[in-house]
């Protein structure tokens, strides 16, 4: 009887421990459905980018066409600033949420540029706001990538290895 129970004990142990393999090889639903999400997120982000450049700014339509665009972007920054933001890339939860509250605003002044008569004063804010937006997605981008984001205005501070702050001068100016 004691030799089927260590038998028995040993081969729980077994059992026990290879559940836990297997346990701890399952893919993290959440971070893998945030990395397609983002995936999606930047995939038409360069597409939205591409049809943008390719406006042929002499036709009659380029402004509207320009703004249809500018609704779509407007729409997927909206999108990325609702994802569920998961724990390994927890340093960047608020910065998807200014990217797309910058997105929002460039979006509302471009309609205010161009909407009707040229609005210079609104097209400058609005390129501000867009710019501010753009470079918080390339920040994202940096730490989806495993890099330590850089550039003009941005500052980190690492309190542990996922958790990334900016510091961007331009939101004294906001």
């Amino acid at each position: 009887m004691k030799k089927f129970l260590k038998k028995s004990f040993c081969l729980g142990l077994i059992l026990v421990s290879i559940f836990m393999a297997i346990g701890c090889g399952k893919k993290n639903e959440k971070l893998e459905a945030y990395k397609a999400e983002m995936s999606e997120f930047y995939d038409k982000l360069a597409e939205l980018g591409n049809s943008i450049d390719s406006i042929d700014s002499e036709s009659e339509g380029a402004k509207e066409e320009l703004l249809g665009y500018l609704d779509e972007m407007n729409e997927i920054y909206q999108k990325m600033g609702q994802c569920e933001v998961p724990d390994e890339f927890s340093g960047v939860a608020d910065i998807t949420v200014e990217a797309a509250e910058y997105m929002q605003k460039a979006n509302e002044c471009y309609h205010l540029a161009y909407d009707g008569g040229f609005d210079e004063e609104n097209e400058q804010l609005a390129s501000q706001y867009y710019e501010r937006a753009n470079n918080r997605a390339v920040v994202i981008l940096q730490v989806l990538h495993g890099e330590v984001p850089s550039g003009e205005g941005v500052s980190v501070t690492t309190e542990d290895a996922y958790q990334l702050s900016t510091v961007d001068s331009d939101s004294s100016t906001e």
